[in-house]
This record gives C-alpha cells, sequence and structure tokens, in this order.
C-alpha cells in the first residue's frame, strides 16, 4: 500500500469505478476482443493485445495496429460482443463481498461505469454476486454527457447521495478515475487490479495506491 498523503481518509462518500475495481473483467476483454477479431476476419490478438484495447477506448487513444479496420466498425462489434460475454466472464474480486460490507457501514456508496447500458443491467449483474445491495446508487455511461475523466458522472452520484464532495473518495484501477476524481475535488485510491501498471497509475498522482479494495478499510477513519 502506498501512501501519497499522512493522513487517513474521514469519509462520508464511497464512488467505486466496476470494471477492474470490484469485478474483475480482464477474462470478458480477452473473449471480446478474440470474437470481434474472428467476426471481422482479423489474424487472433495477442492477450496483450487484448488487454490494450479497453485501455485505447477509454482513453480515446488509437486502437492497436492489429485492428485493420476503422474504429467505428470494431467498436460496434467489439462492444456487442463485451456486452453479451460480461455477465458470464465477469467475476468479483476476491473478498469483495466482505469489503463492501464493511465499508457500507461507514459511508454511502455508489458506483460508476463507463460501460453504455441501462444502470438496471448493471444492477442485474451485480445481483447474481449478491453485491448489488451495498450500493445506494448506480451512474453508467448513459447517465452523462461526457465520459471519465470528466467528473460529470461523480458530481451526480455525489448528488444523489446528497454528501459533499469533499468529504468522498474514488476508488478505481484507471487513470481517468483519478483524473475524474481531481477534476471533481475527492480524493483519490488507485487499484492495482485492472489494466494499469503501478507506474501508470503513480503519473496520475493518487492519494493513495493499494493492491485490491480489501486494503481501503485500513486507509479510512472510524469513529
Amino acid at each position: 500500500m502506498t501512501s501519497m498523503v499522512n493522513t487517513k481518509l474521514d469519509v462520508k462518500g464511497i464512488l467505486f469505478d466496476m470494471d477492474g475495481t470490484i469485478l474483475n473483467t480482464k477474462p470478458a476483454y480477452i473473449a471480446a476482443a478474440r470474437a470481434a477479431f474472428k467476426a471481422l476476419g482479423l489474424e487472433a490478438p495477442t492477450r496483450a493485445v487484448t488487454l490494450e484495447i479497453p485501455k485505447r477506448i477509454e482513453q480515446k487513444q488509437p486502437l492497436p495496429d492489429d485492428v485493420k479496420v476503422s474504429r467505428e466498425e470494431f467498436l460496434r462489434v467489439y462492444l456487442e460482443a463485451f456486452h453479451k460475454t460480461s455477465a458470464s466472464k465477469t467475476k468479483p474480486f476476491p473478498n469483495v463481498a466482505q469489503t463492501l460490507g464493511a465499508l457500507c457501514k461507514k459511508a454511502k456508496m455508489a458506483l460508476i461505469t463507463m460501460r453504455f447500458i441501462p444502470g438496471e443491467e448493471v444492477v442485474a449483474e451485480l445481483r447474481q454476486f449478491q453485491l448489488e445491495k451495498y450500493f445506494t446508487h448506480v451512474v453508467t455511461a448513459l447517465d452523462t454527457h461526457e465520459p471519465k475523466p470528466s467528473p460529470e458522472a461523480l458530481i451526480k452520484a455525489v448528488e444523489a447521495m446528497d454528501v459533499d464532495m469533499c468529504t468522498c473518495v474514488i476508488v478505481g484501477d484507471s487513470v481517468v478515475d483519478i483524473q475524474a476524481g481531481k477534476a471533481a475535488g475527492s480524493k483519490t485510491v488507485a487499484v492495482l487490479t485492472g489494466l494499469y501498471t503501478r507506474e501508470e497509475l503513480l503519473a496520475a498522482n493518487p492519494d493513495f495506491l493499494i493492491n485490491n479494495i480489501s486494503e481501503l478499510p485500513k486507509l479510512l477513519k472510524w469513529s
């Protein structure tokens, strides 16, 4: 656990990213990329390429050279494949339920995802793991005009929870989670369970960097 600040966090709201933070989405990313490449008649991608694709999409960067079709065509096929496989290929990280159960006694909790699906579908996916009960609000990409790193999703979640942004922390596996938190004025905690390396996350200058969310309770002040 790496701290960029000297004090523990005294929070009233916790904003969680979903994919790569509470759910291990890597198998779904891999399956979706392989399905998309096959459907588009492209040579099968390496594992490294399959995991680079969602990072590039998230950061609005050019797709890897292995994607030899237009970005629009690939995204159409890839995102459809991801949505078909995510429910069956995605699983919670170890100890997530126990951690969320402890944290919900400390603060209000909301879930923020960049998936372009209704919140009801997110809740249904979480329900199969009995995780939906820990979140009072869910914000998806359909609920915002601008995705992270815009702070819009965080602002919506905090307003719904009726807490002040300065008393909240965003927890995510991505540099855009950290950027969104800083833009919103919340504290930031990066986790190493997603697609980004320690060096990439440290470059975004989060307040804390932890291995997984089971370490999060240790960062908080408990009354």
